[in-house]
């Protein structure tokens, strides 16, 4: 590999620099820059510090707005969780990692030699900066393209195939919150089914969100199954809540029993 051809670093990114120098400055860490400096006489050669600062900002903006449009029933305090993670060091470093940042990345000689491609500071340095030369080279909706493709999109992803994601957004707080406001709305957890051996068990769980001026009647009614009680009941929750805010502009509208969704 070539770190001068920044040809495949592009690729990786899905976007094509006009400016190839704004790109080549992302990955300018200081310790080039002042190594450059003291071979010159001092002149001045700059560094990504600056850019770093612009990307930590259009990352966090680009998610949370995004965020709040995925989930717009979700409480603050459940949004800054979600955005905590997709925004983590640990996380970064992987994205970083994935493109390749730290074979293209132009270091001092002290850098070069304690190790700094594989650095997870440097490397989300970097990966900040290289959002900044987007935004800078092409637009805010370049740079916010590549956050939601290639940052946002694989977190919430592989969050929600794991479970994990049932630790970061408490969908049952968020739905209670929802319908806190209605006094005539209630909700119903009920555990309808246990499945498999003691140590691979599967639960499944109904939810029912109730109208409390008309005894037995269901406005939604969901089911859900999860390897412990705790996450069938947050996954039908989320349901109920995607049932709500698709009736956000529209009246609530009771469901007959034969519409269940088990899922």
């Amino acid at each position: 590999m070539n770190p001068d051809d920044l040809t495949p670093l592009q690729e990786a990114l899905g976007y094509r620099f006009r400016r190839p120098e704004v790109l080549r400055l992302a990955l300018t860490h200081s310790s080039h820059a002042r190594e450059m400096q003291a071979a010159t006489a001092g002149e001045p050669f700059p560094d990504n510090e600056q850019l770093e600062f612009l990307g930590d900002s259009i990352l966090s903006f680009a998610v949370s707005a995004e965020l709040v449009q995925r989930f717009p029933h979700f409480e603050e305090g459940t949004l800054s969780k979600l955005r905590a993670q997709v925004v983590s060091e640990k996380y970064l470093v992987q994205v970083a990692l994935r493109f390749g940042i730290g074979e293209y990345l132009q270091l001092g000689r002290g850098e070069e030699k304690s190790g700094g491609r594989n650095k997870a500071a440097l490397l989300c340095d970097a990966l900040e900066a290289v959002l900044a030369g987007v935004y800078l080279d092409g637009g805010i909706e370049a740079a916010r393209k590549l956050i939601l493709d290639s940052i946002l999109a694989p977190e919430l992803e592989r969050l929600h195939a794991s479970g994990e994601v049932l630790l970061v957004t408490d969908y049952k707080s968020a739905l209670q919150e929802r319908i806190q406001a209605n006094s005539h709305l209630h909700l119903s957890y009920t555990v309808v089914g246990e499945d498999g051996p003691e140590h691979r068990k599967s639960f499944t769980v109904e939810v029912r969100l109730l109208d409390a001026s008309s005894p037995g009647t269901a406005i939604s009614v969901r089911r859900a199954a999860g390897s412990t009680k705790k996450k069938a009941e947050q996954e039908a929750a989320r349901q109920i809540l995607e049932h709500l805010h698709s009736r956000t502009n529209h009246p609530v509208e009771r469901e007959p029993e034969t519409t269940k969704a088990v899922r």
